[in-house]
């Protein structure tokens, strides 16, 4: 039986955990050889020791994104190895940190948005000419439900991730007579190992935790890093051969309301 990802090649960044990490994963599962770029540390290893283990292919590359150079070469690694870029996923970001507008600092403004909007466009800029060159490819950019809302909290994390919700389409609009797809997806609250800490410490627990983080969501759990990756998946696969400039929500219901 052929993998919905048969023959491609995926550069994931942000890979080594959580959404990333599953997206990964899910990708080496459906037969896509998968370029697992993060940070440098024993996480990224890791996720492709747990691919290879069952069966998939994949490789690990450092990369910082916020960093142009570490990006191109990361870019250039990865195609040298497999042969080709098919799919970009876009998914390393931070939330930066919690204050309104007038009490950010410029390094902490600076510090966000270098990962997460010059990150996407970095790996954009680098992986594109390789899409070119074999006719076709498919971008899925991780926004967040805040790239499409707007509330009282993470005011610059806000902003970054409606950057992205933008460049996505920019990037549809400008790409698609090259047969690249662009597409985005927006989720709330998922349950990756950051977001278990936080539950963990949180009175009541993760009952708690999830009850209040979902009380302005249909359904009626957090997400998992599985849901997402799903998701991401059909975007990133020829199902979605006629889907770009989508911006995708994730989010259990969550901007339905």
């Amino acid at each position: 039986m052929r993998g919905r990802l048969e023959g491609k090649v995926a550069f994931i960044t942000g890979a080594a955990s959580g959404m990333g990490r599953a997206t990964a994963e899910l990708f080496a599962r459906e037969c896509a050889a998968v370029a697992v770029t993060d940070l440098d540390g024993p996480a990224g290893p890791e996720t492709v020791a747990a691919i290879t283990a069952a069966g998939g292919r994949a490789r690990f590359w450092p990369v910082d994104v916020s960093s142009e150079a570490s990006v191109a070469a990361g870019v250039a690694a990865a195609a040298a190895e497999f042969g080709a870029i098919d799919i970009l996923i876009n998914c390393a970001g931070i939330i930066g940190v919690d204050k309104p507008t007038h009490e950010v600092s410029e390094a902490e403004w600076d510090a966000l948005f270098a990962v997460d909007v010059k990150g996407v466009f970095f790996a954009t800029k680098h992986v594109v000419p390789h899409m070119i060159a074999a006719g076709g490819g498919s971008i899925v950019n991780f926004s967040s439900i805040y790239g499409l809302l707007g509330n009282d909290e993470f005011t610059p994390y806000h902003v970054a991730k409606g950057a992205v919700t933008m460049q996505t389409r920019q990037d549809a609009a400008t790409y698609g007579r090259y047969n690249i797809r662009v597409n985005s997806v927006h989720p709330s609250t998922v349950l990756t190992p950051l977001v278990q800490g936080i539950a963990d410490a949180y009175e009541g627990g993760l009952p708690a935790y999830e009850e209040m983080m979902t009380a302005h969501q249909s359904l009626k759990r957090l997400g998992r890093p599985i849901d997402v990756a799903y998701g991401v998946l059909y975007l990133a696969s020829d199902e979605a051969g006629w889907v770009t400039g989508v911006n995708l929500p994730l989010d259990g219901g969550y901007t339905a309301r």
